[in-house]
Formats: C-alpha cells, structure tokens, sequence
C-alpha cells in the first residue's frame, strides 16, 4: 500500500529530487571520503585452491596491490552458518579483515544474514531462525550482529563501514520476487541490524558507518521512500549494485539516480557492486555470466575496455556527488576447485587477472582516480 502511494506520484517525485540535486554541489571542504576499493572476499579461498596472482610476472598479494594502486577499501561478505562451504564465516572474515587492515586499507562488513547467498532475487532467513516470528527474528539479527562485530573489536580489527543485509530488495529474511514488502515487519529486522551497528561501535570506540544495499539503480528511489515511511531513517549510506546486465539504466541514468538519491535522502551514495568483462573467452567449463552480451556501446569486451568502463563509472559516480566505487570480485579466478556450477570460475573473464597466470590486468588503474 505504502509502494503505490508513493508511485502515483512517483515520477514527478524524482524528477523534483534530480532537479534539486543538479543545483547542489557533489563535494566541498567537508565532502565524505572517496572510497575506491574491491571486494576480496574469495582471495583466501582462490589461494587454498592453488592460485597465485601475478604483477609484471612476479606472485603479488592482492590487498597489498590494491592499496598500492591507489585503493583504499576491501568489501567482505560473512555468511551465519554457511555449512556448504567453509569460507566467508567468522574465521575466514577475520582472516581478511586482518589482511586488509594489514595493508593499510578500510573494510566494509557485508552481513547477508543468511547461510547461503542473499541478493536481489531472494532474501533466506538462515535456518536457524526460519521458524521465529517477527520479534524474536529481530532479536536474533541483533545479537549475532552485535557479537559479530564484539568479536571483531575485540581482535582488533572493527570494520569502518558495515553493510545491514545484501541487496535487500526484497523483505529481509525472507522476501523474494513477487512477494510483497511487509514493510512494518522489515524495518523492525532492519533497525535491529541498524541498532546493533550503532551499540557494538558505541562500546568499542570505533563506531562503523552504516549502509543499506539495494540491487540495480532503477530499485533505489521506491525502496527507500517506502522505508522512510516505515521508519528506516538511520542509515548513514546508500550502497548500489549496478550491472549493466541486469539494470534498465546506463551511466547517465546511473549518474542522476545518484544526485536525486544524495540529495532525497541526505545520506552518502555509493556503488558498491559492478563488474565488466575483459573478453570472451574462458578456461574451464562453468559458462561466464557476463561477456559481449551484456556490454555497453563504447566499451569493448577487453582489457582496455573494462579498464575505461571503471574509468568512466567512477567519474560519473564523482561528477553526480557519490562517493565510491567498488568491484565485485575481481578475485574469482578460475582454479581446479568446483563449485556448484562446475570446475572454476562463472566470474573468470571479469577478474582483475588474465586467463592464463592471473596476471594483473589494467583494470587496477582505476583505483588512481581522485577528486
């Protein structure tokens, strides 16, 4: 019901937001942070399966190239009780928190608060809270993030900025394409992640910022107008997944959801997932999800092109008052590991590494981006 309100009026809303927003300034002397970054969540896994990632030839860290190619943040994603795999649980985030942090970079804490994948498509309660109504499923988000993030202070590795849910879309625990948004339900689960952020940062002196995530730009307005309602207000980012592939909108699109967005809901904006194919080919037997199909007009499917791809993102992110960009995985190179969908990689060809020694490709560049 909240949704349709708001939509009547939906265009001349956001018509409204981008005319305000292009009379605002994107940056000043008090301006957030440019964050610039990966997510390396799959580094430990990669390594265990026999990878080495190269620079000019010679074994390289990634953490470690990142920060020197001018990045200063790794995104990593935690699972609750992930048993079909034993990576992105509490040991193996800890291990690449302390690698980033090790490297001198910033982490943002990804809580998809599910034991398997939770995105745009889906939102699964973890198993062990499936059967729990609303109130004790909130009680649950709260203390797992809170002991999350305890544990983490007291290792001495908080995160900087922490991620409340993946891509929620839909309905928190639980939602799913062509179900409805109980949105009296979701903003209870939502402030209890939100509440726990805020009380673990409070009590260890480190307080992270706070982002909600949502898939594709052309998501952003109607989600958070129908959590404003609802009550979702203390947020301090806008995290955007934003896939060529699967979104309605090009980089101009992109660019000005970004300024009606900042300036709608006064918070930071930023894309925290993209990714762009550097060719083709592949080198096991898992189909690659992106490729020539999925390309924008102006960037070829290689090297080059996915390096002015990032390029061309990040300065519309910056020319439109956003404040970062980030790759997903540009570490899932093709090992002799399976997974679900077969030996390799699904990712291979949108590395930040070739095909054949994982060399490091031009994509790194575009870390060097400033203001």
């Amino acid at each position: 019901m909240i949704r349709t309100t708001l939509r009547t009026t939906g265009a001349l809303l956001l018509s409204l937001a981008m005319s305000a927003a292009a009379q605002a300034a994107p940056g000043g002397p008090d301006a957030s942070p440019l964050y610039l970054g990966a997510d390396l969540s799959f580094t430990n896994e990669m390594e265990d399966c026999g990878a080495v990632f190269r620079d000019h030839g010679k074994p390289v860290d990634p953490f470690a190239l990142l920060k020197r190619k001018g990045g200063n943040i790794v995104r990593v994603r935690i699972w609750n009780d992930a048993k079909w795999t034993r990576y992105s649980g509490y040991d193996d985030v800890l291990k690449t928190i302390r690698r980033a942090h090790a490297a001198g970079l910033m982490v943002l804490l990804d809580f998809h608060y599910s034991d398997d994948w939770a995105d745009g498509d889906k939102q699964i309660a973890p198993a062990a809270w499936a059967g729990l109504d609303t109130a004790a499923q909130a009680k649950a988000l709260y203390d797992y993030t809170s002991d999350i993030l305890a544990r983490l202070a007291a290792a001495g590795q908080m995160p900087e900025l922490v991620q409340v849910g993946n891509e929620t879309n839909f309905e928190l625990l639980g939602g799913a394409k062509g179900k409805p948004i109980d949105w009296t339900r979701n903003a209870k689960l939502l402030n209890a992640g939100i509440k726990a952020v805020r009380d673990a940062g409070k009590a260890s002196g480190k307080p992270p910022k706070v982002m909600l995530h949502i898939a594709q730009p052309e998501n952003v307005i109607g989600w958070f107008d129908d959590a404003t309602v609802a009550g979702v207000l203390d947020y301090d980012m806008i995290g955007i997944s934003y896939y060529s592939k699967w979104s309605k909108y090009g980089l101009r699109g992109l660019g000005e959801l970004i300024a009606a967005a900042r300036t709608r809901y006064h918070a930071d904006v930023m894309v925290v997932e993209t990714a762009y194919a550097f060719t083709d080919a592949a080198s096991d037997d898992t189909p690659n999800l992106l490729g020539s199909d999925s390309a924008i007009a102006g960037y070829p499917v290689t090297p080059q092109g996915q390096l002015h791809y990032l390029q061309d993102l990040t300065r519309t992110v910056i020319d439109n008052g956003g404040n970062g960009v980030v790759y997903w995985a540009p570490d899932w190179v093709s090992t002799r590991c399976k997974t679900r969908w077969g030996t390799g990689s699904s990712w291979e060809n949108a590395a930040w590494f070739d095909l054949g020694r994982h060399e490091a490709l031009p994509a790194w560049d575009f870390l060097s981006i400033r203001r």
